[in-house]
This record gives C-alpha cells, sequence and structure tokens, in this order.
C-alpha cells in the first residue's frame, strides 16, 4: 500500500518499509479499497480542502497511477473502514454543486493533455457518493529542491524554456473558462526530462474566501483578490501567482504575501540580482506582481511579451551589427561602395539605427507601464535598489512533534480543523527515537507557517535501532517467547524435537542463535520447541 510493488505473505513491504497492518486514519479512503473493480488505493498523498490524493494500482495495466478523491472537509464524514461518503444533511446542495464542478473542472484539464506542463489524466468516474480521477504518476523533483539545488535561484536563460510553457498551458485553461489559481513553488515539479509539470489542480471554489470550502492559499503566491470573499478570480490572478513563482526562481525568495503588500508594495530584490536578471525580466516581474489589479499585467499575450521583448531587441540588434559587419569588410580598402558611402559613414548609420530602435523598445515599455524602476521600488524612479533584509521571523511556526507517538500527535492536532497530519509510508530505522514515535517531520519544527489554510505536515516513524538483540527464551512457552521477541521487532516461528529436559510447549532455545545475539529488525527466528519425552516401543521390551 506504500509503494504498489508486490510483497508476497510479508506484512512489512521489503521495499518502502511500509507495515500492512496500519488502517488509514478516517475519513480516507480505507487501504486496499478497490474503484471500478481495477483501481487498488494505497497511501494518502496530500490533500486540501476539496479533495485527497493516494496512491493506486491500476489493475488492468499494472501501473502505479495518482487517484484524486472529492472529498470536501467540513461537508462529510466517513467512518473508520467505510468507502461511501455521507454529506451532511444541511450541506447536500452545496455539495452536490461543487461535486459536478470538480467533475467538469477534471473533463476540461483531461482535454489539455497536449500541453507539457498539464498532467495527464486517465480517468473520471463516480463512485461511493463521490467523485474521482485517476491521474499520471511521473517520477518528479519538486522545484523548490530543483532550485535549492541550482545555487538557491536560477539563471534567466534556465528559467525562460522552464516557465514559457506554463504560460501557455494557463493561457489554455482561462480559454476553456478555468484557472489554476495555486501557481507556487510547492505547486511545480521537474520531470526526468528537464520539464516543468503543475501540480495542485483545484476548482476556483477552493482558491477564494467566501466558498463552502476550506480554502487553500500559499502565502506570497496568491493574489490580493484571493483573500476578498467570494472574488471571481480570472487570468489576472493567475498571472501575480505565475510571477511570484518566477521571482521564486530567480532570486530564491518570495514575494511577502499579499497582505503585507497591500500595505508596502515594494518588492526586494537584492543589488547583484537586479544586476544579473535583463532589465526587461525585472520590469515584467513588477508589473505582474501589482497589487492593485487595474495596474496588473492584463493577459498571458502580455506577459508573454514582455518577457520576450529584450530577446527581439537584442536579435534585431544583432543583424545590424552583422550587416555592418560584413559591409565594413567587404570595403576594406577604404574605397566608396557603389552607392557611393564609405565604411565608416555605414557603420554610423547603422549605429543611429539600432540606437533608435531601442529608444523606440524603451518607450513603449514606458507607455505600458514597464518602468522597472518605478514599479519595483515604488513612486520614485531615482530610487536606489533595496537589498533583501533578514528580519526575525514573529509569525507562526510548526510545532516539533519529535518523540511523539503518532496517536498523540493525532490527538493533539484533533481540534486543529486547519492542520492535516500525514504519515509516511516509509518508516525508518533511528538510533536516536524510540519504535513507535515520530523521528522526522516536513516542514521541520520551527519552520515559518506561510500557506494560510490547510497546513499539511507528514511524519516519519521510527523503526528504533536497526539491529535488535535476542531475548533469553528457554523454558518459556512458544506465545511467552514470540511475545518477548515481538517486543524486539522480532519474527519467530517454532520447529519441534523431543527433548528430556523441558516439558511438551516448551521452548528449547533459537535453532541458530543465542540469547544476546544481535539480529536485523523484522528478522524472522526459528526457536527449538519441546514435543516432551520422547516416547518409547514397548512391544521391544521383554
Amino acid at each position: 500500500m506504500g509503494c504498489m510493488q508486490e510483497k508476497g505473505d510479508q506484512t512489512v513491504c521489503p521495499y518502502c518499509g511500509f507495515d500492512n497492518s496500519e488502517k488509514q486514519q478516517a475519513p480516507f479512503l480505507p487501504y486496499g479499497t478497490v474503484l471500478m473493480n481495477r483501481y487498488i488505493v494505497g497511501t494518502g498523498i496530500d490533500n486540501n480542502g476539496e479533495c485527497t490524493r493516494y496512491l493506486c494500482y491500476d489493475k488492468q495495466t499494472s501501473e502505479v497511477l495518482i487517484v484524486c478523491e472529492f472529498l470536501p472537509i467540513g461537508l462529510i464524514s466517513r467512518g473508520e473502514g467505510e468507502k461511501n461518503v455521507k454529506v451532511n444533511y444541511e450541506n447536500r446542495l452545496n455539495y452536490n454543486k461543487l461535486k459536478d464542478d470538480f467533475v467538469n473542472y477534471y473533463k476540461i484539464l483531461s482535454e489539455l493533455r497536449e500541453l507539457s506542463a498539464l498532467l495527464n489524466v486517465h480517468n473520471i468516474f463516480e463512485e461511493n457518493n463521490t467523485a474521482y480521477v485517476i491521474e499520471e504518476n511521473e517520477d518528479l523533483i519538486p522545484f523548490e529542491e530543483y532550485v535549492q539545488r541550482s545555487n538557491g535561484s536560477l539563471e534567466w536563460d534556465i528559467a525562460r524554456p522552464l516557465f514559457m510553457p506554463v504560460i501557455s498551458a494557463l493561457e489554455a485553461l482561462h480559454k476553456r473558462g478555468v484557472g489554476h489559481y495555486a501557481i507556487s513553488p510547492k505547486n511545480m515539479f521537474i520531470t526526468a526530462s528537464g520539464k516543468i509539470k503543475i501540480s495542485g489542480f483545484a476548482t476556483e471554489n477552493e482558491r477564494k474566501r467566501g466558498t463552502p470550502l476550506k480554502s487553500q492559499l500559499f502565502s506570497g503566491a496568491a493574489a490580493p483578490e484571493q483573500y476578498e470573499r467570494n472574488f471571481p478570480l480570472d487570468d489576472i490572478t493567475d498571472i501575480y501567482g505565475f510571477c511570484a513563482t518566477l521571482f521564486f526562481a530567480l532570486t530564491g525568495n518570495m514575494p511577502k504575501s499579499a497582505p503585507e503588500r497591500l500595505k508596502d508594495s515594494r518588492l526586494l530584490m537584492s543589488t547583484n540580482t537586479v544586476k544579473r536578471l535583463p532589465p526587461h525580466v525585472v520590469s515584467a516581474l513588477a508589473n505582474g506582481l501589482q497589487v492593485e489589479r487595474e495596474n496588473r499585467i492584463t493577459d498571458f499575450d502580455e506577459l508573454r511579451s514582455q518577457l520576450s521583448v529584450a530577446h527581439t531587441a537584442k536579435a534585431i540588434q544583432d543583424e545590424i551589427s552583422r550587416t555592418a559587419s560584413m559591409n565594413i569588410s567587404k570595403n576594406a580598402d577604404g574605397k566608396k561602395n557603389k552607392n557611393g558611402m564609405s565604411p565608416t559613414t555605414i557603420f554610423i548609420i547603422s549605429a543611429v539605427i539600432t540606437a533608435v530602435l531601442l529608444g523606440i523598445i524603451f518607450w513603449l515599455l514606458m507607455v505600458n507601464g514597464c518602468n522597472p524602476a518605478k514599479s519595483l521600488f515604488g513612486g520614485d524612479t531615482s530610487a536606489t535598489v533595496e537589498s533583501t533584509v533578514s528580519t526575525e521571523w514573529t509569525g507562526p511556526t510548526i510545532p516539533s512533534y519529535l518523540g511523539k507517538t503518532y496517536d498523540d500527535v493525532i490527538k493533539e492536532t484533533e481540534g486543529q480543523t486547519n492542520v492535516t497530519i500525514l504519515r509516511n509510508y516509509t518508516d525508518e530505522y533511528s538510533e536516536e527515537y524510540k519504535e513507535g514515535t515520530v523521528m522526522a517531520q516536513s516542514p521541520e519544527a520551527g519552520s515559518r507557517v506561510t500557506q494560510e489554510d490547510n497546513i499539511i505536515i507528514s511524519l516519519t516513524i521510527s523503526k528504533g535501532k536497526k539491529m535488535r538483540e535476542l531475548p533469553a527464551v528457554e523454558g518459556l512457552t512458544l506465545d511467552q517467547a514470540a511475545a518477548a521477541i515481538g517486543e524486539q521487532g522480532l519474527l519467530a516461528t517454532g520447529e519441534y524435537q523431543y527433548s528430556d529436559k523441558y516439558a511438551e510447549g516448551r521452548v528449547i532455545g533459537y535453532k541458530s542463535q543465542q540469547k544476546g545475539d544481535t539480529v536485523e529488525y523484522g528478522t524472522n527466528v526459528i526457536l527449538i520447541v519441546s514435543k516432551g519425552t520422547e516416547p518409547h516401543d514397548s512391544s521391544n521390551n521383554n
């Protein structure tokens, strides 16, 4: 259930360490649930206020996929071990409308599979009084990790080919009447082929305040209008999230949250960053991240144009320079050509044309509000670039659950409706933390809470020490010995033989080890159990 590989008769998966005796916490689907008599549901991956994603196995194709279940927390209930979703009576009308929106949204996504940045939808169906979407499952690198591996930020020449397909994908979505509205580093991944893949899809109901769903917004990437109650979202909203994510890729930092920027709209960017980025990119970021919608870039064509304008200008300049160089080389003897112009005259004319063209481009940028100094650093065009200032975080942080049992964490967070605890399906060995306790968490304790709602915390549970010491078992019953061995995280089976020393059913000892030996966690040890005294054949007695 943790990796969907064949494990044989073993309870603990030899590949991922998942313990198949565990139960998935309600209201999530029980492990092993079969949907459409085809898809076997495994461990939960993530969730938001609208849906939950699980690993699944396709019995028909033998593929490991992802199933996304419409599961609006707060409107439904489902007992542990149950499959059918129960809708709260007062929420039934809202539920049906939201479910229809969910299905229609993914139907549109399924029709746009040719776009490389969008996920591939395999199937959409309804069952258990809810709806399901089957998605592809690729080997992906989280975008935040990708940027971190790239020394904390990307050069524009690297970022440009990554992000341009995202513009096309968002443009295609909006032409079909839907958007993403959660473009952020946390919802971006890099494929094995080096392309961006967008995740975190949800309907508009999940991405703004004032709807029946518990909204999930990403601080720094969510546009100001998403914090207003039931404000209609559009392509201008997605442009804000796109530019915020591109800003992160190029600088290594997110913009401040929209509520903070409404008080102080300046974007902080180090002087070194400004120097290494093309001016038109800085200008486009500033225009795409305007807090006032009327000042923001208004459509994807304009966004694409502002991010590409310098590329066009450079091509024009290069062509002019190339032509001028060719003419000069042809007339290296200093003679006038057939038009009566000397090489010096040609060079001066070329330089004038270049200056005029670049001046026109700069004028167009100014007319369209693309003054990078003015829009990025405030109203004063003579303002200097402000370096990023690191100040002590005073907002909420993630608490520490290290050393606590999973059940204790669940009880501790039971009343916190905006916190979802997920257990990592791979338990790990630890010399420090006792078996059954939390040994690692993501996000780490003390991390800044930048996600506005529905915080998801993944816990890794300790399996204890990898090597376990064999306890004394001689003279114990098989059940007593198995229990003592089980406390060490080991398994035991018995082989029987006659014994004059030990009564029937008592353990004689280990077959291949002895008390005090160490073996790896999960090892099956064989115990020799007494069958009692060997009977004698009375027919041989005289």
